[in-house]
Formats: C-alpha cells, sequence, structure tokens
C-alpha cells in the first residue's frame, strides 16, 4: 500500500494547542467497525461502552521532563537535546538541535552546570545522537530541576501545567512523549468504570523515537518501525487470560497498549504472558489482531504508521471516513485533542 493511501486533509485550526479545562470532557467518536456506524459522545460516556467483566487495559508510563536547554562549553551556542532511549548507564540517546556540529567529544552544559553531556556517537541520522551525562547527585532529580516537557512540534502554546502531559495513573518513568489517549480519564471516572465490574490492568511501554519521525517512504512495506521498550506483568497476562476464557473483552486505552499486547501475542504465539522486551511490531492492514477486541484513541496525524494501526483494525476506507467526519464536526485532533472508541 502507498503512503497516500492513508493521507488526508487537516485545517490546522483543528489541531488542538491546550488540554481541556476538565479531562474526561473531551468529545468521543464512537466507531462499529462491524455495522459501519458512527457516533459522537463524550469521553466520560466511555463507560457505556464497557461491559461488566471487560478488562481494560491501560499504559502506566511516565514522561521524562526530556527537553534539555543547553550551550556548547567552546562556543556557548544553543543546544536542545530531547532524550530518547536510555541506552546503557548515563547514556542516552537523544535527538539534537542543531545536530550537525555535534561531533563524538563535543560537551554540552546545562544551568548551573550540574549536568553536562557528551558526545560519544555522532553516526545516527535525523539528528540522533548518543551523549553521556556527568552530574551530581540524582539524576532523575536533576532532569526534574532542568528539563521540560516535550511537547510535540505542532503544540505552538506553552504548557501551564506540566501534569496535563501526564495521564492522571503515570508511574514508570522513561516516555519521551506522552501516551495520549489515557489523558482523558480522570481517578472519578476510573473509579466509576471499576464500580461497574470492568478489570483494569496495566502495561508499560516507553513511547520513542518514532513518534518524532515521519514514514519517509512511499511503499508502508518499505518503512522501518523504531524499538520501543514495553513490560507485560504476570498479573496483566493472568487477567487476560481470564476475560478471554470467561468470553469478555479486552479493551486497550492507546496505540502504545495495542503494540503491547500484540507484540506479547506474536511473541507467544498467540498467547499472553508476562515479558519484558523491546518491540519494533508494526500493524497495518492485513494484520490479525490476536488480543485486543476494541480501543480509545485519539486522533493522529496523516500518513502516520498509528493511522495505519487503526485502519488494520476498522478498515482504511472506514477509518478515513470517521476522520472526515471528525473534521467536518469540527473534532479536536493529536495530542490535546479529542478520542475515538473502536469496537
Amino acid at each position: 500500500m502507498n503512503i497516500e493511501d492513508f493521507n488526508f486533509e487537516l485545517p490546522e485550526a483543528l489541531i488542538a494547542q491546550t488540554p481541556l479545562e476538565h479531562r474526561a470532557e473531551s468529545r468521543l467518536l464512537v466507531l462499529d467497525h462491524v455495522s459501519k456506524t458512527m457516533t459522537d459522545q463524550h469521553f466520560y460516556d466511555m463507560i457505556d461502552e464497557l461491559d461488566a467483566g471487560d478488562t481494560l487495559v491501560l499504559n502506566n508510563t511516565r514522561v521524562l521532563p526530556a527537553r534539555l536547554h543547553g550551550q556548547k562549553a567552546d562556543t556557548g551556542a544553543h543546544i536542545e537535546l530531547l532524550l530518547l532511549k536510555n541506552t546503557v548507564d548515563d547514556a542516552w540517546e537523544v535527538l539534537a538541535k542543531p545536530a550537525k556540529k555535534l561531533k563524538n567529544g563535543t560537551r554540552i552544559i546545562f544551568g548551573d552546570g550540574r549536568l553536562s553531556a557528551t558526545v560519544i556517537d555522532d553516526s545516527l541520522d535525523h539528528g540522533g545522537r548518543i551523549v553521556t551525562f556527568n552530574y551530581d547527585g540524582i539524576f532523575l532529580e536533576v532532569l526534574e530541576s532542568l528539563g521540560e516537557m516535550p511537547l510535540p512540534p505542532y503544540i505552538h502554546e506553552k504548557l501551564k501545567d506540566q501534569g496535563r502531559y501526564q495521564t492522571v495513573y503515570a508511574k514508570e518513568n522513561g516516555s519521551a512523549a506522552a501516551p495520549t489517549a489515557g489523558l482523558h480519564f480522570t481517578d472519578e471516572l476510573l473509579d466509576k468504570i471499576k464500580a461497574k465490574g470492568v478489570h483494569i490492568a496495566w502495561v508499560t511501554l516507553h513511547v520513542g523515537l518514532g513518534t518524532f519521525r515521519p514514514v519517509s517512504v512511499d511503499n508502508i512495506e518499505d518503512h522501518e518501525m523504531h524499538s520501543e521498550f514495553y513490560s507485560l506483568p504476570e498479573e496483566t497476562a493472568q487477567l487476560i487470560k481470564a476475560t478471554k476464557a470467561a468470553g469478555k473483552r479486552v479493551v486497550a486505552v492507546g496505540t502504545t497498549s495495542i503494540r503491547t499486547l500484540e507484540s506479547v501475542a506474536q511473541k507467544f504465539g498467540g498467547q499472553v504472558q508476562a515479558d519484558r522486551d523491546w518491540t519494533n511490531i508494526f500493524i497495518k492492514p492485513g494484520y490479525q489482531f490476536q488480543v485486543v477486541d476494541a480501543f480509545s484513541t485519539n486522533f493522529h496525524l496523516p500518513k502516520s504508521t498509528l493511522v495505519m494501526l487503526v485502519s488494520a483494525f476498522a478498515g482504511r476506507e472506514f477509518v478515513l471516513d470517521a476522520y472526515q467526519h471528525a473534521i467536518d464536526a469540527h473534532y479536536r485532533f493529536f495530542s490535546f485533542g479529542d478520542a475515538m472508541f473502536v469496537k
């Protein structure tokens, strides 16, 4: 299939620049891929789409304040680093701006000098570098004091409350971006969902490099997915097995939860079991889902692998029709935008 098969025209005015005051008041477009029908709702209505005995799977990754502004030690030139992946010890894969002058051995100073970075691998493409950090104290504490929340490049407004780019259940540090489908949940809504008899299960997938890189090939079969670290605990594996055995549904929150569940099933011959690994799974039309029965997700960028994933589940033409409906109805798009529930 061609990348243009997943393109659509999105008015820039529909790209949400700030989150709504109340998370669960986002709009929700409910898609039934069997009957090919769609219904306009609000996110707090998602509870009506869940049945007692279903299992709702959420990604509890926590976004690091991973954007750092510093200066080259030799020239004082401004450098921006976006932390993507902790490779080993104090070494990180980063996106650098500007990257072309960051050769091996280049040193960058941040803040009052409590943190510095030295480039140790300048061979990565697309502005990527491997750096090793030097600091006093605990790295995450230093990062919290110096770093900024790494908002996507299409968001131009300053985020007043950094916590609005975290889910209310964020726990495991490691993401370069938020699992945005989860941003709509409140503690109150989760309590109501549990009170209905819906099980809550946790996975971790640290959102990484691919979030910031476009698909750059015409034929999607030629696209190489980035790798992301995931963890699926034993308790979640057992809950999913019991849910399936009872004839109930596994409902994933967001594409990151989908990729975790389907990666594990693919690895273990259709079975779900506890696992920690890296995945570069590319879910596109033709893929047969083995675990996920329904899911919620935000509206994604044109020609993105995420639109392809949704299309793999619900059908490309129906998904593009739904996107056009959302555009015509002035839904809000992308990270701080509205959501879909696909069943």
